[in-house]
């Protein structure tokens, strides 16, 4: 028999029935409350099609003892579902009442959440020196770690302090938190300053720490090999192969190194090139830049530079903008 009740429908999560899931059961406050007609209900119990329909509401939660006492108190009339695994209440202003019971459950739950998550944690807590109890919740310190954040952000209602520089974690999330907790203390201790200069000392023993030093030395000095017969243009942005975009400054004729050419700028051809000074462009004169309408050929390529791509000018443009914004200094993050 076909339907002509309006349905609302949500999707719940997989869970323990023996404890409540107060995420699922936020859900079901904004949306779990299904609007059904009585042709399923009367399916479920071998009733005729003939005999009349009544309105009603069906709605679900996670199994609760305490919770489902409360909700028979609330709806005395309301009967089980086997099928459907669902509690039908009649009446036309269930949908009404059972919005009503959610929304007034739902501080009840968070509170009850808290003093479980509270008992579990002076039961079996976590000893970091990363995290500190205090009455409210759960406080995270760590240096930086994109890891770090990226757990932290997937606990519920975990929140970052921008004042005090540290990440809250109502004691509700306390399972989440312990699960994820190995990945948050191996990314923070590999990122103690100790850690890491650690490694960027043995880094510097290694032929890839080596090259890298003359790599960024030879970004410090600022220099491009041009060709003297292909002469980048003065004061606009262009790309380059080694630095992205740049804003060349001077042609200073000097002849460049053979052997910095074959290790910093492979594309060249070592025959007459010339040291170019540049400089990295601002925002005001990426946004004036009007991009190429084709990618660079290979003639460009072997040149070292030709007129930057939108596809080369956005990025630039975001990093230049992320510059310009006041407190940009600082990354978010524990």
């Amino acid at each position: 028999m076909p339907a002509t009740n309006l349905e609302r429908t949500t999707t719940t999560t997989e869970r323990d029935p023996r404890c409540v899931d107060l995420a699922v059961f936020e859900l079901l406050h904004r949306a779990r409350v299904i609007l059904a007609k009585r042709d399923a209900d009367m399916a479920s119990n071998n009733r005729t099609d003939d005999k009349p329909q009544q309105a009603g509401v069906t709605t679900s939660f996670p199994y609760d003892r305490r919770i489902v006492e409360r909700f028979m108190k609330a709806f005395p009339r309301a009967r089980w579902n086997d099928e459907r695994k669902a509690w039908f209440v009649p009446g036309k202003t269930a949908a009404q009442r059972v919005d009503r019971w959610f929304a007034q459950e739902a501080p009840d739950q968070e509170t009850y959440g808290d003093q479980k998550g509270r008992d579990a944690f002076e039961f079996d807590p976590i000893r970091s020196p990363y995290l500190e109890p205090v009455d409210t919740d759960l406080r995270i310190r760590t240096p930086y770690s994109r890891t770090v954040v990226e757990e932290l952000r997937a606990i519920p209602w975990a929140q970052w302090d921008e004042d005090l520089r540290v990440w809250h974690v109502p004691y509700r999330s306390y399972e989440e938190l312990r699960r994820r907790w190995h990945a948050i203390e191996q990314a923070a201790h590999r990122n103690e300053p100790a850690a890491r200069k650690r490694r960027q000392q043995e880094r510097r023993n290694t032929d890839a720490g080596r090259a890298a030093r003359m790599r960024s030395a030879e970004r410090r000095r600022r220099r491009y090999p041009v060709s003297p017969e292909g002469l980048p243009p003065l004061g606009v942005p262009v790309s380059t192969d080694a630095y992205g975009i740049v804003v060349f400054t001077d042609i200073t004729g000097e002849l460049a190194e053979s052997e910095a050419l074959s290790v910093f700028y492979p594309h060249t051809d070592d025959r007459g090139m010339v040291w170019a000074s540049w400089r990295h462009p601002n925002l005001d004169e990426l946004v004036a830049t009007w991009p190429a309408r084709t990618d660079p050929g290979s003639a460009e390529r072997r040149r070292g530079w030709w007129q930057p791509t939108i596809g080369e000018l956005r990025p630039a443009r975001r990093a230049a903008r992320r510059k310009r914004m006041p407190g940009s200094v600082g990354r978010r993050g524990a």
